[in-house]
């Protein structure tokens, strides 16, 4: 299949068979939306759609991350076009992650399922006594004992933990290492053994959510798994979470960009469709018209930047992209703050209702700011990239 033609096939499915689910889909619980979801996803597989983002060496369709990242833009204008094609966070970056260093016990007992579709997983980092924006510091640990691993610690922003199978959880497995850098392992726990605990789903902005759209606290009491459990060596924590971070925020914000192109849509048409007074229609307003007009350019330019890193990461790696990465992550977590606030704002009392996608995008969405690095952590790290970039040059 020609990459237009797939192109064209994914818009399609999304517009007739996600967009028409609205708003009703974005408004009932898990459970109930969760066969349909089910029923659609088998969709997808028929149309030979499922994983884009998975080589076909694991029965995807081995796209590259900027092809995919045109998929993304396509897949993000509805909250469940990740989910129904099967590379949706955090069950992508896991895929990912367990595909490069995954031993092959790893990979038939938990791989294969997570790519056919029959169960999910979560990826467990934050914790609540630390700051997210340092993640080296972190209370969970792994202690060896008897060939296993003995975990204790609280997290939470768990996404995906309600009805997940497995969580891949960051520990501290050498307090005394000198480079916190090697202080923290990945290991795989299933999240249905003894010592495994769902504190809550947390309320985001008075939703707590349900399964896949959910943001779990949990405890880890005396969890026993296997050593053979852990995700490359010891120590490489960090190092395997660096190489899942710079293709997730490509995912992530070409992702944005569908909801930006969404929600810009759904302005234009508002502002052409209200009459404010007889002949007089609110797109006549000067202000509305700037909104339009800043919108699109910043969209514009968004999806420019972000084709141009995932290109330099196809070529390079991520490395090599990362003062690229640092500034899409931040730019386009505001530019699509900006866009559906305009956009809310000409729609008035209905863009704050759940009669339309916006209030989602906007109350699910903040986090976009904040979440896989806050805009400041991005911003310093940028400057001092380049900073040392004039200073190594001018010999300063």
């Amino acid at each position: 299949m020609r990459f237009k033609e797939l192109k064209d096939n994914v818009k399609q499915f999304v517009k007739d068979e996600l967009f028409t689910l609205e708003p009703w889909i974005i408004n009932c619980e898990w459970s109930e939306k969760l066969p349909k979801l089910n029923e659609l996803r088998e969709k997808v597989k028929k149309k030979g759609l499922w994983l884009p983002q998975i080589s076909s060496d694991y029965g995807g369709l081995g796209l590259s991350l900027e092809k995919h990242g045109e998929i993304s833009e396509i897949l993000g204008a509805s909250p469940y076009g990740f989910y129904v094609f099967n590379c949706q966070a955090p069950d992508a970056g896991n895929m990912e992650v367990l595909i490069e260093v995954g031993t092959s016990e790893q990979k038939k007992k938990y791989l294969t399922p997570l790519l056919d579709g029959k169960i999910r997983s979560c990826f467990a980092m934050t914790e609540p006594e630390y700051a997210g924006s340092n993640p080296v510091r972190m209370g969970t640990t792994a202690k060896k004992e008897n060939g296993n691993y003995i975990i204790n610690g609280h997290k939470w922003f768990t996404s995906s933990f309600d009805g997940a199978d497995f969580a891949i959880v960051m520990v501290v497995t050498d307090e005394n290492e000198t480079n916190p850098y090697k202080r923290a392992s990945q290991i795989i726990v299933p999240t249905k053994i003894d010592g495994v605990e769902l504190v809550r789903n947390i309320s985001i902005m008075g939703h707590p959510g349900g399964g896949w759209e959910s943001h779990a606290e949990i405890k880890f009491t005396n969890v026993i798994v296997p050593e053979s459990n852990i995700l490359g060596a010891e120590g490489d924590g960090f190092s395997i979470a660096q190489q899942r971070l710079g293709p997730g925020r490509i995912h992530h914000c070409m992702r944005w960009i569908g909801m930006c192109e969404r929600a810009f849509s759904l302005m234009c048409k508002r502002a052409l469709s209200r009459e404010l007074g007889e002949g007089v229609m609110l797109s006549d307003k000067q202000t509305v018209q700037n909104w339009i007009a800043e919108s699109r350019a910043e969209i514009n330019a968004a999806r420019l930047m972000v084709k141009d890193t995932a290109k330099k990461i196809d070529l390079h790696g991520s490395y090599s992209a990362r003062a690229e990465i640092s500034i899409i992550k931040f730019y386009c977590a505001n530019v699509l703050q900006k866009v559906v606030d305009y956009a809310i704002q000409v729609h008035g009392a209905l863009g704050v209702t759940d009669d339309t996608i916006l209030s989602s995008y906007y109350r699910h969405e903040r986090a976009a700011r904040i979440y896989d690095g806050p805009d400041e952590v991005h911003k310093s790290r940028l400057a001092k990239l380049i900073l040392k970039s004039f200073k190594d040059q001018n010999n300063i």
